[in-house]
């Protein structure tokens, strides 16, 4: 049974990819144009799962009477579980304004004025983000001034492994936002 509703790319399968490059109706809010992938999803799950486990241990040690221990192992939950959200977060993010990469400990915005160019190159990239470099292809933005960022997306990143359309549509959706706020 389809449930087109949970869908985050679905604008892009009731309409034809020439007619829709651009799948949103507000361009000043901040948006991601493409859905997380699985690798990511599943390693928030996993952390969030643990947290669980670890807030249990926090009750069961409180009802002890270690409230020293429970208020520890209630810091360690909040932080696994604003790590896991935070994981979710990552990614790369378009608005009017410009491009946001947003990483899990920083953020960097570049308004679409500096930004030259948005293409695909065939490059060796890193695999799930470990040290682990594999031939594959990479989304690139070029400033206008200074080096380039480094790679967006890549088709081995946590939301594009064995996804290639997936990347490829995602891809095509940011060079259609690039060509179309670019000055």
């Amino acid at each position: 049974m389809p449930l087109p509703f949970l869908t985050a790319d679905r604008d892009l399968e009731t309409h034809d990819a020439e007619s829709a490059a651009l799948p949103h109706d507000e361009p000043d809010h901040w948006r991601r144009p493409y859905r997380p992938g699985p690798w990511r999803v599943g390693a928030a799950a996993v952390l969030l799962l643990l947290a669980s486990f670890v807030l249990l241990s926090a009750m069961i040690t409180a009802m002890a009477g270690s409230l020293p221990g429970a208020a520890a192992c209630s810091v360690v939950a909040a932080l696994m579980i604003a790590l896991a959200l935070r994981l979710l977060r990552v990614g790369v993010w378009v608005s009017a304004q410009g491009l946001r990469q947003v990483n899990l400990l920083r953020t960097a915005t570049e308004p679409w004025s500096a930004i030259a160019s948005v293409r695909t190159v065939q490059q060796p990239v890193r695999w799930l983000g470990l040290p682990r470099t594999v031939q594959g292809q990479a989304l690139i933005i070029e400033r206008r001034q200074g080096e380039p960022l480094r790679a967006l997306l890549t088709d081995h990143n946590g939301d594009f492994l064995s996804r290639p359309e997936a990347f490829e549509r995602a891809a095509d959706v940011l060079e259609a936002w690039e060509a179309e706020y670019r000055h």
